[in-house]
């Protein structure tokens, strides 16, 4: 993460002197579950599975895990080095996505059911979808994953999605990244990359997508499986990974703009990138923590 905090401009006033860490903001994190590790410990808030229904916070993929702690891990068990984006916030985790890392349509559906029924109890302002289908899911069923992201969108929730890994051809975002509310997140080309599949636009709709890109390449994050492998940090790569860099990026604002609305957010997010960073192939730009700090709230 220390390198993914680099290449975005995340050490900066706010982050370094001023201390904005994510404090007093909640992200619902729709994925695989959540191990209770060390770095997250005590900042779970809620935990609801819709595949298993089952009490007790689990991930029996580690996905989720890996995810949460690219988000809000506060990384004490690397002295820091490996701390999330927002490592003061808190996370309402919905597990959507089984074993293998696969869900039903029906079961993420329920998960945002959840969060719309209960978000607000938990303080939610975020969503975090590192999830997505192609676009030849059956299309009933894609119009009803789209609607119910656009509906909490519009209950004023920053949608966060991947823009999934089927790319990196035209036309290849994951769905419900094909939003035209939400915002979708791409993976950076690394200059250590042998092929980025990270989901591109248009849409079928024409909407250019993904909005912007983050760090996916390699993420050192939360190790799921710690107390067996006795390794606390694991990396993985792919747009899951460079959701909750933007998730975190957008609790940070939040933390410091705490009237800030979602439009606003996606707004800055996109205005204060930097499109060198992106890559040609990308499309968007590459978010920039130091240059989102630097505009001023209309809250």
């Amino acid at each position: 993460m220390d390198r993914v905090k680099k290449r975005i401009g995340y050490w900066c006033e706010d982050t370094l002197k001023k201390g904005i860490r994510g404090c007093g903001i909640a992200v619902a994190v729709l994925d695989t579950g959540m191990a209770a590790h060390p770095d997250i410990t005590g900042r779970v808030t809620a935990f609801w599975d819709c595949v298993n229904h089952r009490q007790g916070m689990y991930d029996d993929s580690g996905h989720g895990t890996h995810v949460g702690g690219i988000l809000a891990g506060d990384g004490r068990m690397s002295k820091g080095l490996y701390s999330g984006m927002a490592p003061e916030a808190r996370l309402a985790v919905v597990k959507v996505l089984d074993a293998k890392g696969e869900g039903e349509v029906e079961q993420i559906l329920e998960g945002i059911e959840w969060v719309r029924k209960n978000g607000r109890q938990y303080g939610v302002r975020i969503v975090n979808i590192s999830v997505g289908a192609k676009q030849n899911l059956d299309r009933g069923k894609e119009e009803r994953l789209v609607q119910a992201v656009e509906n909490l969108w519009d209950r004023g929730y920053v949608v966060v999605v991947s823009a999934g890994n089927y790319g990196p051809g035209e036309g290849t975002i994951a769905v419900p990244g094909n939003s035209r509310k939400v915002i979708t997140v791409g993976a950076m080309d690394e200059p250590t990359m042998k092929y980025n599949c990270s989901g591109m636009g248009p849409t079928t709709q024409c909407i250019v997508k993904p909005d912007l890109v983050a760090p996916g390449y390699q993420i050192m994050s939360c190790n799921s499986l710690y107390r067996k492998s006795k390794n606390y940090y694991i990396k993985k790569s792919g747009t899951s990974m460079a959701t909750p860099v933007v998730s975190g990026a957008a609790a940070l604002f939040l933390s410091k703009y705490p009237d800030a609305r979602n439009v606003e957010i996606k707004l800055k997010l996109r205005e204060t990138c930097d499109r060198k960073e992106s890559g040609e192939i990308q499309g968007w730009r590459s978010v920039r923590i130091d240059r989102l700090f630097k505009t001023a709230s209309t809250g």
